[in-house]
């Protein structure tokens, strides 16, 4: 029997596994409980139904959950009744095999001689511990593990033992699985190394702030000094040296640990083994530098465009203080042009009639005033851009030294161009060299890259660089080394070594391996589709195409009136609840508080934890905050909650909470009437944001003061099924394809729609490819 400390479930939970679900789906029922012809024929072997139906229930227990019929027993009806109709037999009599024991026992010993199944043993407990080891060392969640165990069980026909023996053993393999990688991640640093580990829990002196929590820290906001602060924090880590090994642990274990670490207090640290809280620091820094380096790149891309914003609303400013004296202007041209006009036409002296409208020095001084208001006749607001140049290059050095960037072959000009402006800036020197790549620069800053003399204008061919910089680290064809936003695409793909000893044979892509063959079978069913339409459109009801341009009629909304008031009268019948009983009768329902597992611990909550849980979850849902919550909860402190929201209400453990809620609505009957979730739309709300954030900005288009977007995944059924916050004036095209591809539910989105903020050309090319790659 295994001991209370290697319990990894609960009593609820440990039942939970051995009991058949209540509520299988045919097709599970299907998978599981369909015999073959071999098994009818072993079946029909013996007499009487009860004894049939008896020796194929066995079979099937065994098969799944895979215990022996008096562990899982009570069998439920359906799944009694599915198998007796298979092989003809009254479902009513099963009763009468489960009162004689000494059949079950001589069944069961049938089925092992017939089908081979075998009692657990000490070698298969070894054998099961190394096989779950290369899992363990993936992924340390328990249930996982728990899972993996009985799933490996079942397929080796082995008859599983009592549940706290599984337990016992994936607590065992978890364990050595954490050694292992704490090993790995340790066993190559130094005394010295260790020490500056020890002093980043330690705190300074003259602020008794830990170094650990200094790393901590976000930018408040978008400033080249928050650029600087973040590279401060970024050096820091790298002056660790930190060990070049990372590689040896899979990144979802590497992940595991981080999160840890950024959950614990610098002074929680301190329990801990040295192994353990090596490895911890280290992951955690790890993850945190290239967070640091995401951080710094987007500092940057806000900076970009900043300094655009500020040429656009410069250029508006002047063109409303100027427009007096530019109207001025242009009714001084007219008046002198009416002059000449009528000069010619009457054969005037033209002087004298000039000045008859207006003296000569007034002219002259309203030439020189029309001199200094005049812009370039193809101007924009990039030649206002010049005096900005100061403010930038208080951390654009830092950025050229401090990161590496890496390129597609369409990029290669311009890391020439960054890699010469950081030899300057080492240098010393302030003239760009004759020789400096121009390849980069785009024709509407060509102008302004050279001055009047025609050589290169340092301020311009900076400006110019870093603006591009930005453009291509947002379309990919620029990388960022340690980066995990802006990494190179080819590190999301298997490595080419590995595929070129690949069978394409056995892969699963959806698309043939040859471009131009998948071209090809493209223009083909686009061709197709063209005829149709063409066929076929004056039938297509809201469709007509006039002078050569397609229309497709807006839609309307067309809700009946009595649909509105039917809808009332249901809303009416609704209960009036507490939102307290509701949240937990729901979680009773979905089970989706069993995904909120501790960060550290991976147990799910119970007893007491889930009240608690439950009253954190409702303090941060309704934005009434947790010290407001414990007040109105006895019984319930503030540091209970926060606790229970630092290590359970984690991004990861919330999107496995909203799958599961999204899953168990999916599978209602009712949720089918509005849609089969093949369906979804993504739109953003905007909200206000009252401290610095780097997410917050300013948006003349919803008023005054910074706010950050919500932007959210709502299927046709009604359920929300992702939410990301991005920045308020993010094109929302750019963050469509993470909801559709990083959501966790079991809906199969087959058709996407947005508004136009969230479409974009070339974005719905790399969403055809991404699903592509993806079946």
């Amino acid at each position: 029997m295994a001991s209370r400390g290697k319990e990894l479930l609960t009593a609820d939970q440990r039942a939970e596994f051995v009991r058949i679900p209540a509520d299988m789906t045919e097709r599970e029922l299907e998978t599981y409980y369909t015999f073959s012809q071999y098994d009818m024929e072993i079946i029909k072997r013996h007499r009487r139904d009860h004894n049939r139906l008896g020796f194929a229930v066995q079979l099937c227990v065994l098969r799944y959950p895979g215990w022996s019929l008096t562990d899982v027993e009570p069998i439920p009806d359906y799944v009694i009744q599915y198998i007796a109709k298979q092989i003809n037999a009254n479902p009513d009599s099963f009763s009468l095999y489960a009162q004689r024991d000494p059949t079950k026992h001589e069944h069961m010993e049938e089925i092992r001689q017939v089908y081979g199944y075998q009692n657990f043993s000490v070698s298969t407990y070894r054998e099961l511990a190394q096989y779950l080891l290369k899992h363990a060392l993936q992924n340390g969640n328990s249930m996982y593990l728990l899972r993996t165990v009985q799933e490996e069980l079942r397929n080796r026909k082995i008859i599983l033992p009592g549940m706290t023996t599984i337990e016992r053993l994936v607590w065992e393999t978890r364990r050595r699985a954490e050694e292992k990688i704490f090993k790995s991640l340790t066993t190559t640093l130094s005394l010295w190394q260790k020490h500056k580990l020890d002093q980043l829990i330690d705190p300074f002196v003259e602020s008794r702030k830990t170094p650990l929590a200094w790393l901590r820290e976000l930018p408040g906001q978008s400033s080249p000094d928050a650029f600087l602060k973040v590279i401060e924090r970024l050096e820091y880590i790298r002056e660790l040296k930190l060990p070049l090994n990372i590689n040896e642990v899979h990144p979802n274990r590497l992940l595991q640990l981080s999160r840890i670490g950024a959950r614990y207090e610098p002074h929680s640290f301190r329990r801990f083994k040295d192994n353990k809280k090596y490895a911890i620091l280290i992951a955690y820094l790890v993850t945190l530098s290239q967070d640091l380096i995401d951080q710094a790149i987007e500092i940057h891309d806000r900076q970009m465009m900043i300094l655009q914003s500020k040429g656009r609303k410069t250029q508006e400013e002047m063109q409303r203080e100027n427009g007096k004296a530019v109207n001025e202007k242009v009714v001084h041209f007219a008046d002198i042009g009416a002059a000449l006009i009528q000069a010619r036409d009457e054969g005037l002296d033209p002087f004298s009639t000039i000045e008859k409208v207006m003296p000569w020095d007034k002219i002259v001084t309203s030439v020189e005033e029309a001199k200094k208001l005049a812009r370039p006749m193809d101007y924009d607001y990039l030649d206002l851009l010049e005096n900005r140049f100061t403010y930038l290059r208080k951390y654009t050095p830092t950025l050229l030294k401090s990161l590496e960037f890496r390129s597609t072959k369409a990029a290669e000009p311009l890391l020439r161009a960054l890699k010469t402006l950081n030899e300057m800036n080492e240098s010393g020197k302030r003239k760009v060299p004759d020789e400096a790549p121009l390849d980069f620069v785009p024709k509407r800053w060509e102008k302004h890259v050279y001055d009047e003399e025609g050589t290169i204008n340092r301020h311009y061919y900076e400006m110019a660089a870093l603006t591009e910089l930005k453009n291509h680290i947002r379309s990919g064809d620029v990388s960022v080394v340690g980066s995990r936003l802006h990494k190179d695409f080819e590190e999301y793909l298997v490595p080419k070594d590995e595929w070129t000893t690949t069978n394409l044979k056995e892969t699963r892509l959806a698309v043939r391996s040859s471009a131009e063959e998948y071209l090809e079978e493209r223009r083909k069913a686009l061709a197709e589709r063209f005829t149709w339409i063409s066929n076929n459109l004056d039938s297509l009801e809201g469709v007509n195409i006039k002078k050569a341009k397609l229309r497709v009629d807006r839609l309307e909304k067309n809700t009946p009136e009595d649909a509105r008031t039917f809808s009332l009268s249901l809303y009416n019948m609704l209960p009036r609840i507490k939102l307290t009983d509701l949240l937990m009768e729901v979680a009773h329902w979905t089970g989706f508080d069993e995904m909120l597992i501790h960060a550290s611990t991976n147990r799910p909550p119970k007893g007491e934890e889930k009240v608690i849980l439950m009253a954190a979850l409702m303090a941060m849902g309704t934005n009434i905050g947790l010290t407001k919550m414990a007040d109105a909860t006895p019984g319930i402190t503030y540091h209970q909650m926060a606790n229970a929201a630092q290590w359970r209400l984690y991004d990861d453990a919330i999107n496995r909470a909203q799958a599961t809620l999204v899953n168990f609505q999916h599978k209602l009957a009712l949720a089918s009437y509005w849609g089969d979730g093949s369906t979804s739309s993504s739109d953003g709300m905007r909200v206000q944001v009252g401290v610095s954030s780097l997410h917050a900005e300013a948006n003349p288009h919803y008023g005054t003061g910074k706010g950050a977007t919500i932007y959210r995944f709502t299927s046709d059924q009604f359920s929300s099924f992702y939410t990301k916050v991005i920045n308020t004036n993010a094109r929302d095209a750019v963050h469509v394809i993470d909801g559709l591809l990083h959501h966790e539910t079991e809906l199969n989105i087959e058709e996407h729609f947005t508004d136009t903020a969230g479409y974009q050309y070339l974005f719905v090319k790399k969403l055809k490819l991404l699903c592509v790659l993806s079946l």
